[in-house]
């Protein structure tokens, strides 16, 4: 006994000290590392018992790990000086996609480089955040009026070029990691209620002249499934129906019937979510929400550990805008938000937005990082 908990103790303090050379946070990856271990259970229901969606789930996981090892090795310093450059670069992506992007279902949302097939799009998620975290940095806080404009600025073009892909549901996740920096800047309580105010009386404006047909239908399917039970309500109506009939407890893995006979559109993308209610029920769910929830609270406790301006900052919008896109693919799969197309973090099948989520989580650990070494 003595024998297995002396090894024990050795093989902890083996890989605390390798995490700590990585620069890695050993809570962050347990967490990452759950999460990852679910979205590959999950998919293989999801996807009709496929081993090579598997395979290619754990292949992208493997890739995205490397690009937050790498990112997570880079100076708090480095990363504030890049901000502006990506971002610029960022913005000339989605201009060179509005004209000469590939379409796909409707979109025009991918740039292809022969060698590589990416969303532009992605990128802005880190670009916006970084961009407004550096420009804050040696300036004065609360952020001036001028400082504000010139915020709203970077966050609304981006914004826009993406929503006229169309791709609403990037557009929002870009719009509030920007948001989500600008706010933790510092606003004053008159700026606040202000852009609440803006926000407000352009609602109308966007849906009479931004938003498309499509997802003006998506809204009032929203507000009522029932009006096109067999079109653009068929993915909610579907996604509750699988939600309900999980019950408690779930009908048990592989045997949900909304997903394995195929009535659930995009079980392994944006409703994975359904998937997991039915087979696993409210239990499952709950589980899964309380993963992200450790992950989301230790973002902020990063957050709050920040050496200066720019670290605190980039961490707690970093953290944030990952807590929308739970709410938001959560909200948007139990009716509670209009479907927007968003998958859910780590879980859905996809390669993209994953590479950029764990790229996210290489600067929280590259600013945790220097804060331990700034400890010592």
């Amino acid at each position: 006994m003595d024998f297995d908990t002396s090894t024990t103790r050795r093989t902890w303090s083996w890989t605390a000290r390798v995490l700590s050379a990585l620069q890695l946070d050993g809570p962050l990856m347990a967490g990452l590392g759950m999460l990852a271990l679910v979205s590959m259970v999950v998919l293989y229901s999801a996807s009709g018992s496929s081993v090579a969606t598997v395979l290619s789930q754990a292949s992208k996981f493997a890739l995205a790990t490397v690009v937050m090892l790498l990112v997570a090795q880079l100076p708090p310093r480095m990363i504030r000086l890049v901000a502006p450059w990506l971002y610029m670069a960022g913005l000339v992506l989605l201009f060179v996609v509005m004209f000469k992007g590939d379409s796909a279902l409707g979109a025009q949302r991918w740039l292809d480089l022969k060698v590589i097939r990416f969303q532009p799009s992605e990128i802005m998620k880190i670009a916006v955040p970084l961009f407004c975290a550096w420009y804050v940095h040696d300036r004065p806080l609360p952020p001036s009026l001028l400082s504000i404009i010139v915020l709203s600025i970077a966050i609304v073009l981006p914004t826009a070029l993406i929503a006229k892909q169309p791709d609403l549901g990037t557009a929002v996740l870009v719009a509030a990691a920007g948001g989500m920096a600008l706010l933790l800047s510092g606003l004053r309580k008159r700026y606040i209620f202000a852009a609440i105010a803006l926000i407000g009386g352009a609602v109308p404006v966007a849906w009479k002249f931004a938003l498309h047909d499509y997802q003006r239908q998506r809204i009032l399917t929203f507000l009522d499934p029932e009006l096109d039970p067999l079109g653009s309500g068929y993915h909610i109506i579907q996604s509750k129906i699988a939600l309900g009939s999980g019950g408690t407890f779930g009908k048990g893995y592989l045997n949900g019937t909304q997903s394995q006979l195929e009535f659930l559109p995009e079980r392994s993308t944006d409703f994975i979510f359904s998937v997991i209610g039915e087979e696993w029920g409210l239990i499952g769910l709950c589980v899964v929400l309380l993963l992200y929830l450790f992950v989301i609270s230790r973002c902020l406790y990063m957050a709050t550990n920040g050496q200066d301006t720019f670290s605190r900052i980039i961490a707690g919008s970093l953290g944030l805008t990952f807590a929308v896109y739970v709410f938001v693919n959560t909200g948007m799969v139990t009716g509670l938000l209009p479907v927007v197309g968003v998958p859910l973090p780590l879980i859905s099948f996809g390669g993209t937005s994953m590479v950029t989520l764990f790229a996210g989580f290489g600067i929280l650990m590259a600013v945790n990082a220097r804060r331990r070494l700034v400890g010592r």
